[in-house]
């Protein structure tokens, strides 16, 4: 372990006041309090120049294999804006119902998030990602063999308890898996994940459109259980528990051997383990396979409490950033580009079902190399600069957007100009999300301290899906209210208050060790000091 000096902060400074005055730390100069009220050494991050030039292949397999849990999440929304349109022929339903039937998932995902919540703290973060996948396969079945709109609402219920349990769990594992040096790398997979799922999605409703009507939306929904049940097998086969899950059931051990191969040095893996021990509350000199850790101090009402009744503000400032990425994700319509993509393109002028659909899988495609893009840069440009280049490009294209639908609503002429604008802002506020937004919903699990992990998380994730149920389940009413552009309009509204709340909420934890994130939250005025990494 690395030699340390400790120096106490005096009362009157923030710690993030504290990290700003020493941005380039040689060692442990520093201590922060964390929310079980310990002194915390701050160990020296990584700078961006000294991170070792090899990265963790293991670190790498094991953060993918948690990831791929994201395509089923991805599936289902992609597969569902083609299968929806077969659907409502197949059913006779309205529009209304429609709106329900692919926004109500989100609703009841929220479910799934609180259960992973609460499972992946008492199961394990590995078995709580078979559970989701277990849930998908008993949901697709349902839904290819639903006889009528009820029903497919139920499978529709057990498919959304799937997809919140499987968005938090791959957050939280890549989270507690990952070596520094490459973490922001590693939290954009589940988002790149959730982007091949769409993408399969959205060939899937390619593939099986020239099917009968009552047979081919069938196969579309049906074909879920294939990814269901490769992630179960490759999970159970490949993917050890989470290190952190593992101390926090005392089982050091174990810990121990996994932080050895994930991280991208022995010595790396010992101040790793110090550090999760020492939150945990074990004695870092502690040297025994398996101690007896309080469950009062790792699951029940305590952690809730110390969120919500008598959180430091450190932990406000936390909760805060976390829930206001996730609102502002999804209050700025991109469940709606990827939903109704087909219903867009339609209004934009493309008659053609073909077109359409091979339009949409344009959308899935741009979303998925975007996306892959990010996954190298989140590590190297920071977290910081991403998301508000991510939202503000986002805005001015839902604005451009919006401008292009109005022409399109109030021009008796066929403008093949104004269409080609509107595929391509379509186009470009994808883009946007996926090199930002999109991966930060993920990112954001890094910042809570490691006994309010799963919780917070969890908060996070359920604001994702209400925004992403009201967005989708309001967006036809919505345009034939305020028509089509005013929508746009209203969203890229949303678009400028988040650009504001991100530039004045959200700090850079680029380069910087889990345990030490906490220091740099509780002071709403960091941006006027010096404390971000270069």
């Amino acid at each position: 372990m690395l030699e340390s000096k400790q120096t106490k902060p005096t009362p009157h400074h923030h710690p993030s006041h504290f990290l700003s005055q020493q941005p380039n730390m040689g060692g442990r100069k520093d201590e922060i309090s964390t929310t079980s009220g310990l002194q915390v050494p701050l160990i020296k991050s990584l700078h961006p120049s000294k991170k070792p030039k090899k990265r963790n292949h293991f670190a790498f397999l094991c953060s993918i294999v948690a990831s791929m849990s994201s395509i089923l999440v991805g599936y289902d929304i992609g597969v569902m804006s083609g299968a929806a349109i077969y659907i409502q022929q197949d059913f006779n339903i309205s529009d209304v119902q429609v709106e329900i039937l692919v926004g109500i998932i989100s609703l009841f995902s929220i479910i799934g998030a609180a259960v992973a919540g609460i499972t992946s703290d008492w199961l394990g973060r590995r078995y709580t990602i078979v559970l989701s996948a277990a849930l998908f396969f008993f949901g697709a079945v349902l839904k290819g063999f639903a006889p009528n709109y009820p029903f497919l609402m139920f499978g529709r219920f057990v498919a959304g308890v799937a997809v919140g349990s499987a968005s938090l769990i791959a957050s939280v594992y890549t989270a507690e898996v990952a070596p520094t040096s490459s973490r922001g790398c590693l939290y954009t997979f589940p988002e790149v994940f959730v982007n091949v799922g769409i993408l399969i999605g959205y060939v899937s409703n390619f593939a099986f459109s020239k099917f009968p009507t009552n047979l081919g939306w069938r196969f579309m929904l049906g074909l879920g259980i294939i990814p269901s049940m490769l992630l179960s097998i490759v999970v159970i086969l490949i993917m050890p528990e989470s290190p952190r899950w593992l101390v926090m059931q005392g089982r050091i051990n174990e810990a121990k051997q996994v932080l050895i191969r994930t991280s991208d040095s022995i010595e790396e893996s010992i101040q790793r383990l110090a550090d999760i021990k020492t939150v945990v509350g074990i004695p870092t000199s502690c040297d025994e396979d398996v101690v007896q850790v309080p469950k009062r101090k790792t699951h029940g009402s305590g952690v809730w409490k110390e969120l919500f009744l008598h959180p430091t503000p450190a932990v406000v400032h936390i909760l805060i950033t976390a829930v206001g990425v996730n609102f502002f994700a999804e209050a700025t319509g991109m469940n709606v580009v990827v939903s109704y993509s087909p219903r867009i393109f339609e209004k934009a002028g493309i008659s053609s079902t073909d077109h359409k659909l091979l339009t949409t899988m344009g959308v899935g495609i741009t979303k998925t190399v975007f996306v892959l893009i990010a996954t190298g840069m989140f590590d190297r440009i920071g977290r910081r600069p991403l998301i508000l280049t991510s939202i503000a490009g986002k805005t001015i294209s839902l604005i451009v957007l919006g401008v292009g639908m109005t022409i399109i609503d109030k021009s008796k002429e066929e403008n093949t100009w104004v269409v080609g604008l509107c595929v391509a802002m379509v186009l470009t506020d994808v883009s946007f999300y996926s090199i930002g937004m999109g991966p930060m919903c993920y990112v954001v699990s890094e910042i809570f301290p490691l006994k309010l992990r799963s919780q917070g998380v969890s908060v996070a994730m359920i604001t994702n899906r209400i925004m992403d149920s009201i967005v989708g389940m309001t967006f036809l009413s919505l345009y034939t209210a305020i028509t089509i552009g005013g929508t746009f309009f209203l969203y890229g509204a949303f678009g400028v208050v988040g650009f504001i709340f991100f530039y004045v909420v959200l700090p850079e934890t680029r380069g910087i060790e889990l345990e030490e994130l906490e220091g740099l939250f509780g002071n709403f005025l960091w941006k006027f000091s010096n404390n971000n990494r270069p």
